[in-house]
């Protein structure tokens, strides 16, 4: 018999998991994030740009997660990056760089929080932010393409931190 949220036997937890998002300002994208994040069991999103509101757009493809994921709208990702090192995060960009390292080959930390740092869809985490960032993490990928979109690169990024973290 298929499963739903009904009767599923998934425990409910929630992970030091915050999502720092550096001008992701799809409603879709944005919408998904909160979606993916109830799903992973992440404490917080963090929206940084200009002009983010959640409307109908996000909460149609959020469906209503946005009600349980707690989240901030705050205008400077460098901002939050910083109170977050103060607070004692690691903070760790998914971005490819000559720097970045392979997800599957990092180790997440218990003894830290993590703060995710991900980037605007056409330009990426911003220099500035990697700059900021304890680490920086990859995704491997085979294909012509040298990029994702950010919300499946949230989702395996999530995947392999709550797997490392269980």
């Amino acid at each position: 018999m298929q499963l739903n949220h009904y009767n599923t036997n998934f425990e409910k937890r929630t992970f030091p998991i915050t999502l720092v998002c550096d001008h992701v300002t799809n409603a879709p994208n944005i919408g998904s994030l909160f979606r993916v994040a109830d799903a992973f069991g992440v404490e917080k999103i963090v929206l940084c740009g200009q002009n983010i509101t959640l409307g109908r757009k996000i909460t149609k493809t959020s469906r209503a997660t946005e009600k349980f994921v707690p989240y901030d709208i705050c205008d400077k990702a460098s901002d939050v990056v910083l109170n977050l090192k103060k607070e004692g995060y690691q903070i760790i960009s998914i971005e490819i760089t000559s720097e970045s390292v392979p997800m599957h080959r990092f180790e997440f930390s218990e003894k830290q929080p993590i703060a995710f740092v991900i980037g605007d869809e056409n330009f990426g985490v911003s220099e500035a932010i990697l700059k900021l960032s304890d680490h920086i993490i990859h995704i491997d990928m085979f294909g012509e393409n040298s990029s994702m979109n950010v919300v499946q690169a949230t989702n395996i990024a999530l995947y392999e931190a709550t797997k490392q973290l269980i």
